[in-house]
């Protein structure tokens, strides 16, 4: 099929790659021209494991090319994916259309033949409903042209995969027609036996917030019982392995930590509880308030946590900061809690070194007066607190007793709970993490105690 890809962010990138390796021809389509140049040349714009090989494959097979042109667009597609991004909205918790309408309203007055209009954006419940209608007003072929709501389920480190073999495709049509065509774009998947779920617009709409809102809750859960744990001495990865156990809970995404980020989970509750009280039963969805709250109160007790570490105070102490991504095997830092902390540290006097395998670049433009540096023991050199704070498998893997020889005061704080406790103490580590009971000092760790860099004024560095 000749389907386009309009918007070629994160989503629409890989969507685009996606489904040209499957044997569609796809145009992609962005108003950015040099993001359109790279991705013409086969260049992905962002870090996402095998998206190169995809899109180099894509572009050379002659299936995927790339246009600023609507117009191009039109002519060109009998499928028209919407792939722009939904941000929330910086004077509300609401999701941001404004490039979704944009879209539409760039899109439609071009229509002179009949086609499907895709949405895979996020969106509010009823989206589908007042695009249809600004459609048919647009559109020279008006009720020819439909729209449909095809959400996305991808993970950041994992879109690839989740796109070439997704756990469900979920079609939201109002038309036996908008389903066959959109049976006929996924037939690959389908003929895998990938599930797929046809149902209504507002359905559709409703399954992707409803997912992360879930999601959120499951991590929020075990963020608030890490909370317990530390209070009570009990240990929460003991507790989630338990948990894990029973088949109604289960162990995926019930690990403690420094909480959620990134351009969805924390967007998309708010968006959601915001749609709820539009609709007037907000009341139904007051726990995705509390939800939020004790994601934020997970960075808020880490900087609580690496200040008790450091002292009882940032002001000149050298801290290492590994990871600035808010996952792994990504580049993004939008909402990083790890860019949290370490901005948090900063402003109360810290002298931050950070290191991240992939997002430094990213991470500067956000927060650009502390220094980045290129590999883990620059970054740990001479520290008098190491702070783990986002589980990429270099950290996971890292030496202990190596990295103890640049860092005599030997004080992590393990904000992911993902490093072994035990080699890490054996190596003379002082080692803290969320939910977990301190362990008893070792004679090793109490002599590290002296080691602890003089303190330097805080107008310095």
């Amino acid at each position: 099929m000749r389907l386009t890809v309009i918007g070629t962010g994160y989503l629409g990138a890989v969507h685009a790659a996606c489904m040209a390796d499957i044997g569609h021809e796809v145009l992609g389509v962005d108003i950015d021209a040099e993001k359109i140049a790279a991705l013409g040349k086969g260049v992905a714009p962002f870090h996402e494991p095998g998206l190169q090989e995809v899109l180099g494959r894509a572009v050379g097979s002659g299936r995927l090319r790339f246009t600023t042109s609507l117009a191009e667009a039109a002519e060109f597609g009998e499928v028209h994916f919407v792939c722009v991004s939904t941000p929330q909205r910086r004077d509300a918790p609401s999701a941001d259309l404004r490039a979704v309408d944009a879209v539409i309203d760039g899109l439609a007055p071009l229509l002179r033949r009949r086609c499907l209009i895709v949405g895979k954006s996020t969106v509010p419940v009823g989206t589908t409903d007042r695009l249809t209608a600004r459609v048919h007003e647009l559109a020279p072929q008006g009720a020819d042209v439909e729209v449909a709501w095809n959400p996305e389920f991808l993970r950041e480190g994992f879109a690839v995969q989740d796109t070439l073999r997704p756990e469900r495709i979920v079609a939201g049509v109002l038309s036996q027609r908008a389903d066959d065509v959109l049976r006929e774009v996924y037939a690959p998947m389908l003929s895998a036996d990938v599930p797929y779920i046809c149902t209504d617009p507002a359905t559709a709409e409703l399954v992707k917030s409803a997912a992360n809102a879930f999601l959120a809750t499951k991590i929020s859960f075990i963020n608030a019982m890490a909370e317990v744990c530390d209070a009570a001495g009990a240990d929460v990865t003991t507790l989630a392995d338990a948990l894990g156990h029973d088949s109604r809970i289960g162990r995926r995404f019930l690990s403690a930590g420094l909480g959620f980020g990134g351009g969805c989970l924390p967007k998309d509750i708010r968006a959601l509880a915001a749609r709820a009280d539009e609709l007037g039963v907000g009341g139904a969805v007051t726990f995705l308030h509390e939800i939020d709250e004790i994601n934020a109160r997970q960075r808020r007790r880490t900087v609580d946590i690496a200040r008790d570490m450091a002292g009882g105070g940032f002001a000149g102490r050298r801290v290492a900061v590994l990871g600035a991504t808010f996952k792994p095997d990504s580049d993004d830092v939008r909402d990083s809690p790890a860019l949290a902390v370490a901005a948090a540290i900063h402003r109360e006097g810290a002298q931050i070194r950070l290191h991240d395998p992939e997002g430094m670049d990213n991470a500067r433009a956000v927060l650009p007066l502390i220094d980045y540096v290129p590999d883990v023991d620059e970054a740990c050199a001479g520290a008098d607190l190491v702070l783990h704070l986002t589980e990429w498998s270099a950290y996971r893997c890292l030496d202990p007793v190596a990295l103890a020889a640049v860092t005599p005061a030997r004080r992590i704080l393990d904000a992911r709970n993902a490093l072994d406790v035990a080699r890490w103490q054996s190596a003379g580590w002082t080692l803290r993490a969320l939910g977990r009971p301190a362990p008893p000092a070792l004679p090793a760790q109490q002599a590290a105690v002296g080691h602890m860099s003089p303190v330097y004024s805080a107008g310095r560095g």
